[in-house]
Parts: structure tokens; sequence; C-alpha cells
């Protein structure tokens, strides 16, 4: 969602590319080229969102530890966070077209192998691989959309329109997991994603046009570290509540993490084509939004893992129940970013970014503090929906920020960047979370401490943001 965003921001301002051999061809209209594009970022949307249902299902039917539900959920943000940077080089590299047909033929195939998964380690390797095909597959999506509408008026519209789309279906997923839980069961969770991904590598090669190729540098050893470093803390993260947090194995994995993430600055710093761009950090703008996604992705996909468990397992909500209940917190999103686009630009990036930070920390602090068996249900969607209202206004606002900083020279590589981070951020905060079940339980003990957590997450991105991001509003 960040890089359509920030792609929006642009598109009044880019020249029109020069149309290619396989444009000129007469295709259909762009109604249908909007929707086949947006088949993969739906799929996966929705995916993602019905996890956060189903984890009670999965959890009981394949007899799963806590460690080994959140292996299932965070092995997909593990590939995805690691990969994303790389696949947007092999875009450029080999074609957008074909780096999107692959990533949507691999995630539908990784799709059907989660559906007749037999144990959970079948599982969490089907959801490896739909992290690497989503990886592939999102950001081309995006280039794609950029060379189907080269008009600028017409590609902000179509941008709009896209919005919408992912945001709906990421309203929708708890709901839509719900009731495919409740009804066919979890395996229906993966195969719904099989008619949709066929379609879309049926209709892509039929309606979207290719986009010629560019050389571009792919860094592998960065990404080998990145991928070593996010790999083994996630490893220590997950397995330390369960075997230990002194075991051998949880202590040579965070030993681990630090020599990569170490090896990977000096990679960065030293390298002829980074894949980062370290000097951009140097703007305070720029590091602090990056700082401000990660914590900001801590704290919700953190919170929402948690908020799935709990409603099911301490509150004895059916997955049918529990996907409906968990709509207040996530349908006002979308109310957060029409707010945005109102309030933005008379307050600044900088101020409507810390208030909503500051706003979110208080809606989850209010659960910390009041959760507890009497509380009615309606008591915390008011809360829960004061909190996400929230985060509506402040991921707009941290992608206006970011944008000042990198300007339009560093536009893609830029957000690029922020999404990579704020998946890193969503990667660290489900394990977080899982940690802190493993150790209270998915009850209110379990639920209260891990609101604290995303609170305190909040709090810290509205303090940096205040401190760290200057003459922005």
């Amino acid at each position: 969602m960040i890089v359509q965003k920030a792609a929006a921001r642009r598109a009044a301002h880019e020249v029109p590319a020069a149309p290619t051999p396989d444009r000129a061809r007469r295709r259909p209209g762009g109604g249908l080229q909007l929707l086949v594009l947006a088949l993969g970022f739906v799929m996966a949307s929705l995916d993602t969102g019905i996890m956060n249902v189903a984890a009670s299902d999965l959890r009981a039917r394949l007899g799963l530890s806590m460690s080994g539900l959140t292996w299932v959920v965070d092995g997909y943000v593990l590939a995805f966070a690691s990969l994303l940077l790389l696949a947007g080089s092999l875009a450029k590299r080999f074609g957008a077209r074909r780096i999107y047909l692959l990533g949507l033929a691999v995630f539908t195939v990784a799709s059907l192998l989660g559906a007749v998964a037999p144990n959970g380690t079948v599982l969490v390797a089907a959801r490896f691989a739909q992290g690497v095909g989503a990886a592939l597959f999102m950001p081309s999506s995006l280039s794609l959309l950029m060379n189907a509408f080269p008009e600028p008026a017409r590609r902000a519209k179509i941008l709009g329109l896209w919005s919408a789309i992912v945001s709906t279906s990421v309203g929708l997923a708890p709901t839509i997991g719900g009731l495919l839980v409740g009804t066919l069961g979890w395996r229906s969770i993966f195969l719904v994603n099989l008619p949709i991904g066929i379609a879309g590598l049926l209709l892509t090669r039929w309606v979207v046009a290719a986009v010629p190729s560019r050389g571009s540098a792919l860094g592998g050893s960065g990404h080998v570290l990145g991928l070593l470093a996010l790999g083994s803390l996630s490893y220590a993260l997950i397995e330390g509540p369960d075997i230990g947090w002194s075991a051998p194995f949880v202590l040579a994995a965070f030993a681990v993490a630090a020599l990569a993430a170490a090896g990977f600055l000096v990679r960065e710093r030293t390298a002829r084509t980074p894949i980062l761009p370290v000097s951009l950090f140097a703007d305070s703008g720029f590091a602090t939004a990056n700082l401000v996604g990660f914590l900001f992705n801590f704290a919700f996909y953190g919170a929402l893992f948690v908020l799935g468990l709990f409603l099911q397992t301490a509150r004895g909500a059916s997955s049918v129940a529990a996907g409906l209940q968990m709509l207040p917190a996530v349908l006002v999103i979308p109310f957060g970013n029409m707010l945005y686009a109102r309030i933005g630009p008379r307050i600044g990036d900088r101020t409507a970014l810390t208030a909503s930070l500051a706003l979110s920390a208080a809606g989850y602090l209010l659960l910390f503090l009041l959760l507890a068996p009497g509380l009615p249900y309606g008591a915390i969607a008011l809360l829960l929906a004061v909190a996400n209202i929230g985060s509506g206004v402040s991921s707009p606002a941290m992608t206006g920020v970011l944008m000042a900083a990198a300007g339009r020279e560093h536009a893609d590589i830029g957000s690029a960047t922020l999404n990579a981070n704020r998946q890193i951020g969503s990667l660290v905060g489900i394990a977080g979370m899982g940690a802190v079940l493993t150790g209270a339980g998915a009850g209110y003990q379990g639920a209260t401490y891990a609101f604290a957590l995303a609170a305190v997450a909040l709090a810290v991105a509205a303090v940096a943001g205040r401190l760290g991001i200057r003459g922005r509003g």
C-alpha cells in the first residue's frame, strides 16, 4: 500500500513512457487491466488477514505449539520482507510482467501445497513459498500499472481506485476468513487462492502489456546477508520462549543475526551498488520515517495477530464471530486515510503523523488498562477503532514525510525501502507478540501485555516523529 500511495504523489509529474511494440497492440480497457493487476494484491491481502482469524483453528487442528503457529504466520512475512527489494531488481532486469507471472504461479502452487498440508512443517514451508511469490508479484504489479496508464491524470484516478480495492480487501479479510473457516474448514483459506491465481495468470498474458527490461544490479551478497539476519532473528524470537532464551541454538541465532546485520551494513557502505539508499539515511526525515514505519507495523500487525487468538481463546468466539468482531479494527482504516486527505495539507505531515500515532498509542494503552472479562465487546471495539483510525492517518503521513525527504530522484527506492522496513516490523512484531503469548497465554493476561507493548511502540514512534522530523509541518 505504501508503494501505490507514493506513486500517486508522483503521478501528475511523470512523463509518459514511449509506446513499446507490445503496448501498441490493441488491448482491453483500463478497468479490466486494473482488475487483473489488483488480483495478486487482493489475493495476498486476503491471505494475510484471513490467517489472523484462522490461527486458532490451525493450532487446534494441526496440534501446533505457539511457536509453530507463529512460524506459520511469520514464515510468509520473513520471505516477503527478505526478498521484496531483490524482486524489484529482478523485475527491472527480466521484465515486470515475467516476474509478476512467476510470482503468481509460485503463490498459487504454494496455496495448493498449504491446502493439502498434512502437518505443521509442510504448512510452514507452504507459507514461506507464498511469501516468495508475493515478494515477486507485488512490486511488479505497480510497475505494470504505471506502464498501463501513462497519462498522469488518468493514472492518479486509477491509483485511487487501486488503493480503494486493496484497502477494502484488507478490511474484509477477517470476516471472509471467519466465514471460510467456520463453514468449509481451514484448508479453504488456501483453496480460495487457486481460482484467483489461475485467472490472474491467464488474464495477465492477455490483458497486460509487457514492460521492457532494464539492466539492474542484483546485489546478491547483500540480500543473502539480510535474509540470514532476519531469519536468525526470527528463529531466536520464535523459539526462545519455547526452548529457553539461554538454549545454545537460540544464543547462536542471536549471534548470527548480529554478525549478518553488521556484515550487511558494511557491505552497504562499501559496495558500488548498495541495495538501500545509504546516503538518504543522513536525512533525519527519511531515517525517522523508516523508524516510525518499523514501529508502526510492529504494533499494528503484532496486535492484529493477538486479537484473532484472543477473541477465540479468551472470549469464546467462533471463527465466524471473531471475523465479524475484528471488523472495527480494520474497516476504520480507510476513514483514517480520508481524514488524512482533509487535514494533512492543512497541518502538515509531521503534526498529522505524531498526533495520529499518539492517538493509536492511547487506544492500546486504554485496552491495556481496561481489558478484563467484564469489559463488553462494544467497549473493546470502540478502543480498537480509536487506535486504528489513527493508523489510517499515520500510514499516508509517514509516506509523505519519506517522499519529501527522498525527492523525485529517489522516490522509487525510497518507497521500496520504507515498504521493506515496515514488513520487517511486521515480522518482528508478530514474533515478539507470539513470545508474549507463549509466556502469558492467549487469554486476557497475554492480550493486555501485548496491547501494552503495542502502546509503547507507538508512543516511541510518536516521540521519534516529533523530534526527528523538522520543517515538515
